[in-house]
């Protein structure tokens, strides 16, 4: 949406520019700011003291947000023997083994997330590492997506599981949930991704982790976010 749009001006009039927010301030004001005819996801964005260019320096990691993000996922698992049916059992959308593994190469992508069993990973770099790696689909046990635990997996991604990862420029984005959700689902959400990023810190990163963090929706302003002392060490 333009930014000079009259509709985007006057949410920018609600937020304070000058002021730090609290999240639960911010989350009880991101529903107001909300007024799109969709339900708008709502992100935080956080700026990381780190060298991105540095491999050691980079964080990775995933977090169950306890409300989850309001959006169905569909899951596609790569696999086979009994872990199939175990896919299936827990809400996977699609399974296969070598036969989906054709269907992606194909161009089939009615997907959000692939889970894999580590017996698979192998066909999978071969035929469809440059098609889901851009993507940020290719299974990888960091994020949660590659291991025997079909069962798990699934429902991890189904109620909620997020990866969160910085990108080259060190900011971290992820969404907490959609702008229809209680403030306080909201919070909540953002304190367990909060608490997750923290536990991601590298050991190599020094000074201030955590530099800003912003609150917004798809299409509404920015609201600056005050950080705890804790959170800033």
């Amino acid at each position: 949406m333009p930014k000079h749009g009259k509709r985007y001006k006057a949410l920018v009039g609600k937020v304070d520019r000058d002021k730090q927010y609290t999240i639960d301030e911010a989350a009880a004001l991101v529903k107001e700011i909300a007024t799109a005819k969709f339900d708008e996801t709502v992100e935080v964005h956080f700026r990381l003291g780190i060298d991105p260019r540095k491999s050691d320096q980079n964080v990775r990691g995933t977090v169950a947000l306890p409300h989850g993000t309001g959006r169905a996922v569909r899951v596609a698992v790569i696999t086979k023997g009994e872990n199939v049916q175990a896919a299936e059992a827990a809400g996977a959308d699609v399974v296969g083994s070598e036969d989906l593994i054709e269907r992606i190469a194909g161009g089939f992508m009615d997907f959000d997330a692939v889970v894999a069993t580590p017996d698979m990973m192998a066909q999978i770099g071969q035929k469809l590492a440059r098609l889901l790696g851009p993507r940020g689909l290719l299974p990888n046990p960091k994020s949660g997506t590659v291991g025997p635990d079909v069962s798990g997996m699934v429902k991890g991604l189904k109620a909620g599981r997020i990866e969160f990862r910085n990108d080259k420029t060190g900011v971290v984005h992820a969404p907490i949930g959609k702008a229809s959700f209680d403030a306080g689902n909201l919070s909540a959400n953002f304190g367990a991704l909060l608490s997750a990023l923290e536990a991601a810190k590298p050991g190599s990163a020094k000074g201030t982790f955590l530099r800003s963090a912003y609150l917004t929706t798809t299409m509404g302003p920015s609201i600056p976010l005050t950080l705890s002392s804790g959170a800033q060490a």
